[in-house]
């Protein structure tokens, strides 16, 4: 008699992207992108008083943000995927204090990187923006760099769906390992890009160098101050203990978070059922 298993668990999506669901989601990511790299692209005249550029972009992406989240309820989420996106997002949220960024010490990334490995790119990215937006809340960390953490965190729970789903067992939990490593230093530079255009009196160490943003000056110069500013502030402290925590989380919690998500998944037959394999 034939008995049929599932292959591995990862066929569980919550939300596929229809057409025009990864439409806006890429025009929403296109715009947080601009946000980032306004400053190498779009640099005042030397000598000008007022830049508006930003603040332009941050007041913009919240909507674009929102378009996205409705786009993607609507089309790819049914009712008991909302419920499972309310939890994890309250999970997130209550984790977020334990860490705060304490020494690059961040507990966020760990579920958003497994969550969106089950659930799919569009559960990945409507996590990312609502965990941070919910943990902001809890944490009276509302502030201007808000809309830039949540577009990155719903990149991250992105990317974490869009990965190879037929790998499965160790080697699974070795390339989510491997992401949320590649996340960790993603994440701390586009936040130090974010900030760095009104960072004043960067030099560097004896030297009378600065990497401050000079306006008018090419992108390559602009793009290599910013680099050395980034090595120098954050990439071996900050961003090192974020990728250290990730990959721990990931490594030590993962198979059984991953279990009890595949789980809560198939018991609410999430997404398309299950591929089955014919076997003795």
């Amino acid at each position: 008699m034939a008995h049929g298993r599932r292959r591995g668990g990862s066929d569980l999506v919550t939300s596929r992207l229809t057409p025009r669901s990864a439409f806006v989601l890429g025009v929403a990511s296109l715009a947080g992108l601009v946000m980032f790299l306004w400053p190498l692209f779009v640099q005042p005249e030397a000598g000008a008083t007022r830049v508006d550029q930003p603040f332009i972009f941050m007041a913009l992406l919240p909507i674009v943000v929102l378009v996205v989240v409705a786009e993607l309820t609507e089309g790819g989420m049914d009712a008991k995927a909302l419920a499972m996106l309310g939890v994890l997002t309250a999970v997130n949220a209550a984790l977020r204090p334990l860490g705060a960024g304490t020494a690059g010490i961040e507990t966020v990334f760990f579920v958003l990187v497994l969550a969106g490995r089950v659930f799919g790119p569009g559960f990945g990215y409507v996590l990312g923006c609502t965990s941070l937006f919910a943990s902001a809340l809890l944490t009276s960390g509302v502030g201007p760099w808000l809309p830039f953490q949540m577009m990155c965190a719903a990149w991250i729970g992105l990317g974490a769906g869009l990965l190879p789903r037929r790998v499965t067992g160790r080697a699974e939990i070795a390339m989510l390992v491997a992401y949320a490593v590649v996340v960790a230093y993603a994440f701390g530079m586009l936040m130090n890009l974010s900030s760095w255009p009104f960072q004043l009196g960067i030099a560097v160490p004896g030297s009378d160098r600065t990497l401050q943003l000079v306006p008018g000056d090419p992108v390559g110069e602009n793009l290599h101050r910013f680099l050395l500013y980034n090595l120098l502030t954050s990439t071996w402290g900050w961003d090192t203990g974020r990728a250290i925590t990730n990959a721990l989380l990931v490594g030590i919690l993962g198979p059984p978070v991953l279990t009890t998500l595949r789980r809560a998944a198939r018991r609410a037959r999430y997404g398309q059922p299950a591929v089955e394999v014919a076997g003795r």
